[in-house]
C-alpha cells in the first residue's frame, strides 16, 4: 500500500501542468540560432504534430479547428490534405506582416513539415469504424499534439503561423490571448464546416483538453531536462 501511494505521488508530480515554456539545454537564443540537435529536436516535434493532426483526422468524430478549416479547402478544390495545410499557413503568414511580427526558422519550418507529415499519416493511417476507436484515437491525438508542441516550442526558434497570428493580435489589440485564441478557432471552425470540414466530438475534445496536454508534457520535459 506504501509503495501504491509513493508512486502515485511521483506520478502526480511528474504530470503537474507547467505554466511556462521549458528552458531546456537546446533552446536558441535568437530565431535563427541552429544547431544539428536543436533541428533534429524541432523537425521531431513538428513531425510528431502533424502526425496527431493526423489522428484526430482519422478517428472520423471531428478534427481540430484549424484542420477542419484545412478539410474543407481540401474539399472544395480538390487538393490534397496536405497542400491545403500548407496554404492555409502560407495565407496566414501574410497576415502577419500588417501585424509586423517576426518569423523565425521554426515558423517556416512548422509551415512545411507539419502538413507533410500529416498527408503522410492520413494516407497509411486506418479510419475508424466505430465511436469507440475514434474516441480513442481522438485523444492519442491530441496527447501527441501536447508532447510534439512541448518539444518544438522548447527549441526557441520562432512561433508556428496560427500561433504568432494570435499572438500579433494579442499585442496589436491588447485583447487576452484567450479570447484571441477562441475567436480565431470559432471562425476557422465556421467557415471550414461551411466548406464541408469535419467537426464533431473531437473537435469539443480537442478544445477542451489540447491545453492541458501542452502544459502537463511542458511540465514533464522540463523536470526530465532539469535532471
Amino acid at each position: 500500500m506504501f509503495a501504491f501511494s509513493k508512486t502515485l505521488r511521483l506520478l502526480i508530480h511528474w504530470l503537474k501542468p507547467h505554466k511556462t515554456i521549458p528552458q531546456t539545454p537546446w533552446r536558441a537564443e535568437k530565431h535563427w540560432d541552429l544547431a544539428p540537435l536543436r533541428l533534429a529536436i524541432l523537425f521531431f516535434g513538428l513531425a510528431f504534430f502533424g502526425f496527431g493532426e493526423a489522428l484526430l483526422i482519422q478517428s472520423k468524430i471531428g478534427n481540430s479547428p484549424w484542420s477542419v478549416f484545412a478539410q474543407g479547402v481540401s474539399l472544395r478544390t480538390g487538393i490534397s490534405l496536405g497542400w491545403a495545410t500548407l496554404m492555409t499557413s502560407c495565407v496566414v503568414l501574410l497576415l502577419w506582416i500588417p501585424l509586423r511580427e517576426k518569423f523565425g526558422f521554426g515558423t517556416l519550418a512548422n509551415a512545411l513539415v507539419i502538413p507533410l507529415a500529416l498527408q503522410l499519416t492520413v494516407d497509411h493511417f486506418p479510419i475508424q469504424s466505430s465511436l469507440f476507436s475514434g474516441i480513442i484515437i481522438a485523444l492519442l491525438g491530441i496527447i501527441s499534439v501536447g508532447i510534439a508542441t512541448a518539444f518544438y516550442i522548447s527549441c526557441g526558434l520562432g512561433s508556428g503561423p496560427r500561433d504568432g497570428l494570435m499572438t500579433a493580435i494579442h499585442h496589436r489589440t491588447g485583447v487576452r490571448v484567450g479570447r484571441v485564441r477562441l475567436g480565431l478557432e470559432v471562425l476557422v471552425v465556421a467557415v471550414g464546416v461551411s466548406l464541408g470540414g469535419h467537426a464533431g466530438l473531437g473537435t469539443l475534445l480537442f478544445a477542451l483538453l489540447i491545453g492541458q496536454s501542452v502544459a502537463i508534457s511542458c511540465g514533464v520535459l522540463s523536470r526530465i531536462t532539469d535532471r
